[in-house]
């Protein structure tokens, strides 16, 4: 009952601060109107005498003029004592509001008491009664681990402090780690595991892998140190061999990227989970050198037949599962972290691009978005989101207008920095599909006098000038 009350008293306080300002009309507006029509006959006299004395309009016409104006004044100044009087009497007259205010007051008045009791009959549970905070399991409530999960990974722990020589264990305790989200302890255990196992590939793929997660899908030196260490033991493991790439174009080594990406995919078979997004970072790599990326996609193997069921419950499925797993695993704690600390300019750049070799366009554009949002005058940011919107272009052989948001994204990258050598391409590119050749001859030849002529990008650059030339 006392709940009832509570609400009752409630509805009718929000309902009492609704309604009245609705029905109530502004005080003192007849009085400031009068007062304002009366400075507006002042100013009139004046300039009537100011008329006058220039010779503008005779006296005549000045003493008619002043008697109209003096008779509207005596008009304001007669209402003004009317309502004076009016008010000593107790006759004033109520000020009404609009009928359209007093209605939607009414209706306010009445459909807010309702429809706050019809939502809490539907959705409320009066008879429910009330959960002590202690007796609740908040990590259940939040998505975490059941609690038998995270006591026996508390006596794993008590485990290790008595026994820190253990690498199984600290690897099972890093996985477990990783899978709650938690990377920085689980690349500190797994670290422990590899410092005591020394050359088990799976066991150092894996803390690779935990590494990059942690540093936001970027490899970090010590990870790229790790997977070089797999490849020294086995070079054809593709996972080191994808990452090792990975780390030299994320270094700024395109070319060398390209080589062990193209060589990647020159000898795997068609079928390989890891293919498709192998051909996309070649494409980024050869955009990177502006190059043609049909021109250095290799062609990779024939298709594996594969093996009846039976025989093949392991190495390949478990093979493909795992490639999956780590490019989503990387991607999603990256999204994670960004959601909770979302003023990460190039956090929010690192996950546009990963969705993007995860061919997930719309993902990779919402992540860009986000990113000119927080950052709306970074050159790198308006390109990279513009680059976003054009890998969502569907492929065509012939050249045509690119959309207008990616356009305008990167005129005003070129704007803040005339130098920019991607909005240069990309805008001149554009001019050159809509028939705009003196624009991207422009364009094209200050890209140019930024590359020596023995740099390829200079031989490629000059090429496209002279096929404009030729009306190519």
């Amino acid at each position: 009952m006392l709940f009832w009350i509570v609400a009752a008293a409630l509805t009718a306080a929000v309902v009492l601060l609704i309604v009245p300002p609705l029905l109530r009309k502004p005080e003192g507006a007849a009085e400031e109107r009068a007062a304002y029509d009366l400075e507006v006959y002042r100013d009139q006299l004046g300039e009537l005498e100011r008329d006058q004395g220039r010779g503008l309009i005779s006296e005549a016409q000045a003493a008619a003029a002043r008697a109209e104006i003096g008779r509207r004044m005596l008009a304001i100044a007669d209402r003004g004592k009317g309502n004076a009087k009016d008010g000593a009497k107790g006759k004033v007259p109520a000020a009404r509001a609009p009928r359209s205010a007093m209605a939607l007051a009414a209706l306010l008045a009445v459909l807010l008491p309702l429809g706050t009791l019809a939502v809490y009959g539907k959705l409320g549970r009066p008879e429910l009664p009330a959960q002590p905070l202690a007796s609740r399991n908040l990590d259940h409530e939040r998505g975490g681990p059941p609690k038998n999960v995270l006591a026996a990974m508390d006596k794993l722990k008590a485990q290790l402090a008595e026994t820190p020589d253990d690498p199984q264990g600290w690897a099972i305790l890093g996985q477990a780690y990783a899978k709650m989200g938690r990377l920085p302890e689980a690349a500190d255990a797994l670290g422990k595991a590899v410092a005591l196992a020394g050359d088990d590939l799976e066991l150092l793929g894996s803390y690779g892998e935990v590494l990059i997660s942690a540093n936001g899908g970027t490899v970090p030196d010590e990870a790229r140190k790790t997977f070089d260490r797999v490849l020294a033991k086995d070079p054809t493991e593709p996972r080191a061999r994808f990452y090792a790439a990975l780390a030299r174009f994320q270094a700024g080594d395109s070319k060398d990227a390209l080589e062990r990406w193209s060589a990647l995919l020159a000898e795997s078979h068609a079928d390989a989970p890891w293919v498709p997004i192998v051909r996309t970072q070649i494409a980024e790599a050869a955009k990177a050198l502006n190059l043609d990326p049909a021109k250095v996609t290799p062609e990779p193997l024939p298709a594996q037949q594969q093996p009846p069921v039976a025989q093949n419950q392991g190495q390949g499925q478990t093979e493909g599962e795992d490639q999956q797993q780590m490019i989503r695993g990387m991607v999603d704690g990256l999204a994670a972290r960004l959601e909770a600390n979302p003023d990460d300019v190039d956090g929010w750049l690192r996950l546009s691009r990963s969705y993007g070799v995860m061919g997930e366009s719309a993902k990779a554009i919402d992540a860009a978005r986000k990113a000119r949002e927080r950052a709306p005058q970074r050159p790198d940011v308006l390109v990279a989101y513009a680059s976003a919107l054009l890998s969502a272009e569907p492929r065509s052989s012939k050249p045509g207008p690119m959309p207008e948001e990616a356009v305008a994204s990167l005129r005003q990258a070129l704007a803040a920095e005339p130098d920019n050598r991607d909005a240069l391409w990309l805008l001149g590119l554009n001019a050159a599909g809509v028939g705009q050749t003196a624009e991207a001859t422009d364009l094209w030849n200050r890209l140019l006098a930024q590359f020596k002529p023995e740099e390829p990008e200079y031989t490629l650059i000059r090429a496209r000038l002279e096929s404009l030339k030729a009306g190519g």
